[in-house]
C-alpha cells in the first residue's frame, strides 16, 4: 500500500555526504537534528563507531548504548539506517529477540537478515539486546564487561568463512574456570626464570601484587553478604561462599609465600583470578526477571529511539519473536491496565502467546527442572554453552540428539552453515528467575507477574493496537493452536492470525518465520504490507 501524503520534499544525507531529494509523494520523517534525551535515565548514551573493538561484532550500521534507570546496564541497541532507495516512513521499527537470544538471529548475514530487509524497505530499523543478552553490559567498563562474558571456546570461528562478509560474535557463558587447572598442567613445562637462589624480594613483590587481588577479591564477596543480593539463596551455597572467603582472608591476613612454582606463573594467575572476580560479580548480580524487560528495559529502549527519530506522533512499529512477542502483548496489557499509551503504532507477533496451556509445547519437557532449580537456587542457566555443547550430537553421527534440530528449524528450511551459525552464537546466559516466571505461560490463566497475581491476559481485550500474529505450521515450540489462545482474547477487527506452513510443505518451525530459506519470499512480504498499513499518522 502507497503512502498518500503530500509534503515538501525531503533531503537525505549519507555518510558519504551525498544528497538526495526524495519524490514528495511520501509523508516524510521531521528533518530536525534528533534533540538528546532528556531523562536522567539516558545519563551516558554512547553510539560506538565502526573501529571500535566491540562494533566488530555488531553487524548493523550503527551500535548505540542506553543506561537504564535504577540500575547499572547498558543495553545495546543495533541500528539499520532505512535505504534511500526506498519510500520515507512515519515510525521507527523495533525488533525484539527471544529469551536467552542476542541480535544475531535478526541478522545471520546480508543474504538472510530479517533487519537488513526492513531497513531496505524503509524502515529504521532497531533491534534491542536487553540486559544480559549479547552486547549489553552491566556497570561502568564495558570493555571488561565483554571479555568476561565471552566464551572461553570460541567456537564459532571456524564457520565464519561460508556465511558471506557476516561477522560472528563468540558465544557467551557465564560459568566458573577451573582455576586450577587454568596453570598447574603448565608448570612442569616453564623454564625457570633466573638462578636457583632467586631473591625473597621477588617472591615478595609477586606475593603481594596476589594479596592485592586476593583482599580485592574478599572484599567483593564480603560486600555480597552483608547486602541483599544472596538473600534467600540455599544456606549451603551461602555457607560455601563464606567459607572460601574466609579462607581468602586467612591468606591475606597471614601474608602466606606462594609456592615458587605459581610464582614463574604470576601473569596468568593474576588474569586467572581478576577474571575470576569479575565473573562471580556478573554471576550474583545476573538477578532480573520478566518484569525487569517490561518495565525497565523496553521503555528506556523505546524512549531513546524516539528521542533519536522523532516520529511525529511519538509511536513506534515494533516485532517480536518468541519472548519478543511475549513482551509486546504484555505491554498493551499493562498499558490497559494502567490507562496509559502503549506507544505503540502497531506490533507483530511471530510464534508468541500469553498462554500455553491448551498446546503440546515442547517446552513442557522442562517443566521438571523448574521446581529443582527453584529448590536448589541455581541462579542462571547457560543456555549459550549448553546449545554449543548439544549441537555436535544434534548435527553429526550418530546423531544422537537430532531431533532437537527440529525444534529451531524444519528440515531444509535453513543453510547448515547458517543453522549452525545460530545455535553457536545466538543464545547466552540468563538467570533462571526470568525461566521461572516464564513458566507460568503454562499454568491456569497464563503468564503472570513476579507477584503472581496480575494476569497478563485479562487486559488485552482492552487493547486499542492492531497486532498481526504469526504461528509456524512445525513449531513444536509454540505451536499454532498457542498462538491462537492468545490471539481470540484481542479485539476481531484489531488482529490478524496467520499459520505459514503447507500440508505438503515446505514447514516453518520456530525460527523459520525469522531465517528460515523462504521467509523472505513468504514472510517478510505479509510483515511489510500489515506495517506499512498501520504507519499512517
Amino acid at each position: 500500500m502507497m503512502l498518500n501524503h503530500i509534503s515538501a520534499g525531503f533531503c537525505w544525507v549519507d555518510p558519504k555526504h551525498k544528497t538526495r531529494t526524495v519524490t514528495s509523494l511520501f509523508h516524510c520523517r521531521r528533518t530536525s537534528p534528533p534533540c538528546p534525551a532528556r531523562n536522567a535515565a539516558f545519563h551516558g548514551v554512547r553510539m560506538e563507531k565502526k573501529g571500535d573493538k566491540r562494533r566488530s561484532i555488531c553487524t548493523a550500521d550503527e551500535l548505540h548504548r542506553v543506561s537504564v534507570s535504577n540500575s547499572d546496564w547498558k543495553l545495546a541497541l543495533w541500528r539499520y539506517r532505512p535505504s534511500p532507495e526506498a519510500p520515507l516512513r512515519n515510525h521507527p521499527l523495533l525488533l525484539l529477540s527471544g529469551v536467552a537470544t542476542n541480535a544475531i538471529g535478526y541478522d545471520l548475514s546480508p543474504e538472510s537478515s530479517f533487519a537488513r530487509y526492513m531497513s531496505a524497505q524503509g524502515f529504521d530499523t532497531w533491534i534491542l539486546e536487553v540486559r544480559g543478552a549479547g552486547l549489553s553490559t552491566l556497570g561502568d567498563s564495558l570493555e571488561e564487561d565483554e571479555e568476561c562474558l565471552k566464551n572461553i571456546s570460541e567456537s564459532d570461528s571456524v564457520i565464519n568463512d561460508g556465511i558471506g562478509n557476516s561477522r560472528v560474535s563468540s558465544a557467551r557463558t557465564m560459568g566458573f574456570k577451573n582455576l586450577g587447572a587454568s596453570f598447574v598442567p603448565e608448570v612442569p613445562h616453564m623454564k625457570r626464570r633466573g638462578s636457583e637462589g632467586e631473591t625473597k624480594y621477588e617472591e615478595m613483590r609477586l606475593t603481594t601484587r596476589f594479596m592485592e587481588i586476593f583482599l580485592r577479591i574478599s572484599e567483593r564477596i564480603a560486600g555480597f553478604l552483608s547486602g541483599d543480593l544472596l538473600e534467600g539463596q540455599n544456606s549451603a551455597i551461602t555457607g560455601q561462599i563464606k567459607d572460601f572467603n574466609r579462607r581468602l582472608r586467612a591468606i591475606t591476613e597471614g601474608q602466606q609465600l606462594f609456592p615458587t612454582e605459581i610464582l614463574e606463573l604470576h601473569d596468568r594467575l593474576a588474569a586467572t583470578l581478576e577474571e575470576f572476580q569479575k565473573q562471580l560479580e556478573l554471576i550474583v548480580k545476573y538477578d532480573w526477571d520478566f518484569d525487569h524487560y517490561l518495565e525497565e528495559d523496553i521503555p528506556a529502549a523505546m524512549e531513546y529511539i524516539r528521542s533519536q527519530c522523532q516520529p511525529i506522533d511519538g509511536k513506534l512499529l515494533a516485532i517480536g519473536h518468541s519472548m519478543g512477542g511475549i513482551l509486546l502483548y504484555a505491554k498493551l496489557s499493562r498499558s490497559c491496565f494502567d490507562g496509559k499509551d502503549s506507544g505503540l503504532a502497531s506490533a507483530v507477533t511471530l510464534a508468541s502467546s500469553l498462554d500455553y496451556t491448551p498446546s503440546r509445547s515442547s517446552l513442557k519437557l522442562l517443566l521438571p527442572l523448574a521446581e529443582p532449580t527453584q529448590t536448589l537456587n541455581i541462579p542462571v542457566i547457560p543456555v549459550g554453552p549448553l546449545m554449543a555443547t548439544i549441537y555436535p550430537l544434534a548435527s553429526y553421527p550418530p546423531y544422537v540428539l537430532s531431533w532437537l534440530n527440529s525444534q529451531i528449524s524444519a528440515q531444509d528450511m535453513m543453510d547448515q552453515k547458517l543453522f549452525e551459525k545460530l545455535v553457536l552464537n545466538n543464545f547466552c546466559t540468563i538467570p533462571a528467575k526470568l525461566l521461572l516466571q516464564l513458566s507460568s505461560v503454562f499454568q491456569k490463566g497464563g503468564l503472570r507477574d513476579r507477584s503472581g497475581t496480575f494476569f497478563y491476559k485479562d487486559h488485552l481485550p482492552k487493547s486499542n493496537v492492531h497486532v498481526l500474529a504469526i504461528a509456524g505450521d512445525r513449531d513444536l515450540i509454540c505451536p499454532p493452536e498457542a498462538v491462537y489462545e492468545t490471539v481470540k482474547l484481542i479485539p476481531e477487527e484489531l488482529v490478524t492470525y496467520k499459520v505459514f506452513g503447507e500440508p505438503c510443505g515446505p514447514h516453518y518451525a520456530h525460527y523459520d518465520l525469522v531465517g528460515g530459506r523462504l521467509a523472505a519470499d513468504e514472510l517478510y512480504p505479509c510483515i511489510t504490507e500489515f506495517l506499512i498499513h498501520h504507519d499512517l499518522v
